[in-house]
């Protein structure tokens, strides 16, 4: 199928559009990112603030939905895609992400240790 409107990566227009379908598919590709964002936006607060759900199950759901909501982001505004030319991208945003864990973690075990080292004296 080489040369198909199907031989394209996901959240990429295909290269056989007019400029003008290329800039209407972007517009509809951002308008439907920023529906699904502000829909899991609201079911962030929804499930923050209702007693209908069970109560130790919150933290799990609101972590999900950050997930989900941050898989938005990548595919439908930052164009984070499977494409070959996306590999760099992908690489950049894996070593982000190694780095955010490294600096989270490291501040957690240097916060539990000298918790630990304060109550030793208390």
């Amino acid at each position: 199928m080489n040369g198909s409107r199907l031989d394209v990566a996901p959240g990429e227009p295909p290269k056989t559009l007019s400029a003008e379908q290329r800039t209407w598919s972007g517009l509809l590709t951002y308008t439907i990112g920023l529906l699904v964002a502000v829909i899991l936006t609201i079911t962030s607060f929804w499930v923050a603030n209702t007693s209908a759900l069970w109560s130790p199950g919150v933290p799990a759901g609101l972590v999900v939905l950050a997930i989900a909501q941050m898989g938005v982001h990548l595919v439908f505004f930052l164009h984070i895609t499977t494409g070959p030319d996306n590999t760099n991208n992908i690489m950049a945003l894996a070593f982000g992400v190694l780095v955010v864990i490294l600096i989270l973690g490291g501040s957690l075990v240097i916060m539990a240790n000298l918790n630990q080292s304060m109550m030793m004296h208390g």
